[in-house]
């Protein structure tokens, strides 16, 4: 019974926070991708749109807001089933290497992250939107507050759709890819990597919240969430910053 030992419960854990992952992140592309660019198609069918929020992005976030959590709760325990797991951490006597050390690091903070989004950002003003849609297909008035919250969560949302490409590359490159830099990297480039990634994932994220110049469409600086084709183009341009800042400061 070795999926009852301390290794196969690490490998349990492992399955099980893929599995969460893959729910969540699935999503959240099923919002980004289909979604979101799908309703301005109901053109003046309002109602039509209404009860597509109520019957199908109520039971979608529903699932979305619960995987993050599962995906979260999995994760740390990974951390702590693994032995010795932040021992001598992101220096050359630790177990898993410099490397990997921080390259899971950046892809942690990213993971928390986003669960943050999830729960303290998106769901929070999706429950006015789907609140407004109920509303509506009961015949009563919109409330005008639902548009605020439901820019406020798109921007979210596609905040942490720019984060997932870097999120779940160095969250899987750690253990396959950032191994081979273990022997290079030094604790002191790796911190430094960590830290600069920190600053830049620190700034999208206080400008997706509308920091630097507001919520507004005529924000300028809100280019990236936009549209999802935006989106994209900012994913790839962190992904690419990131993996190059890597490559100098850890090779």
């Amino acid at each position: 019974m070795e999926l009852l030992t301390r290794t196969g419960f690490e490998f349990g854990f492992r399955w099980l926070h893929v599995l969460g992952g893959i729910c969540w992140i699935g999503l959240l592309y099923y919002f980004n991708l289909v979604q979101v660019p799908s309703l301005p198609g109901y053109g003046d069918d309002n109602m039509a749109r209404q009860k597509t929020i109520n019957l199908i992005a109520r039971r979608a976030l529903w699932w979305f807001r619960w995987a993050a959590i599962w995906t979260l709760v999995t994760g740390i325990l990974i951390t702590g089933i693994t032995e010795n797991y932040f021992e001598n951490f992101m220096s050359k006597d630790s177990l898993t290497g410099v490397g990997h050390n921080a390259a899971i690091s950046v892809g942690m903070v990213l993971g928390i992250l986003m669960a943050a989004n999830v729960w303290m950002v998106i769901w929070k003003n999706q429950r006015v939107v789907l609140a407004n849609a109920v509303g509506i297909i009961e015949g009563r008035e919109a409330d005008p507050a639902a548009a605020a919250a439901g820019r406020k969560a798109t921007l979210a949302s596609r905040q942490n759709f720019i984060f997932s490409l870097s999120m779940l590359y160095f969250m899987v490159g750690a253990g396959h890819f950032y191994s081979v830099f273990n022997e290079t990297a030094t604790s002191g480039n790796a911190w430094t990597f960590f830290i600069i990634a920190c600053v830049l994932i620190a700034l999208l994220q206080l400008n997706a919240l509308g920091k630097f110049g507001g919520t507004a469409t005529t924000n300028k600086l809100l280019w990236p969430y936009e549209s999802h084709k935006n989106a994209i183009y900012t994913a790839v341009a962190l992904w690419a910053v990131l993996w190059i800042l890597s490559e100098v400061l850890l090779g």
